[in-house]
């Protein structure tokens, strides 16, 4: 992996580490705030890759723009990125978030600065 590339996984894992237990943030809204607006799908590669982290990242946490589990099968079954969200208290019906905008976390309006 490029240096350039692991400096920005890092970073992207850093901001999913703050998404609080029981709230959601998507790809985009993730890679806005890293000054990146274009780049949702690297932020996608960064959870694909959040094993290789050395702390743990809630990559369950960042779903699509519309609330769907879109990195579903990423994880060590597809039901088990839905089975995380319900353990902290998050429904999912149909592999969408349930009062997505509720639970919405906006990096660039809950962190001041990163």
């Amino acid at each position: 992996m490029k240096d350039s590339t692991k400096d920005f996984y890092l970073r992207v894992w850093d901001v999913v580490q703050m998404i609080p237990k029981g709230r959601v943030s998507s790809y985009g809204a993730i890679a806005k705030f890293l000054g990146t607006g274009r780049s949702s799908r690297m932020v996608g590669y960064a959870m694909n890759a959040s094993h290789a982290s050395e702390s743990a990242v809630p990559a369950q946490r960042v779903v699509n723009r519309n609330g769907m589990l879109s990195g579903k099968h990423h994880f060590s079954s597809p039901e088990r990125m839905r089975e995380m969200l319900e353990q902290e208290g998050i429904e999912v019906v149909d592999d969408k978030v349930v009062r997505f905008e509720e639970l919405f976390w906006d990096p660039a309006k809950e962190l001041q600065s990163f």
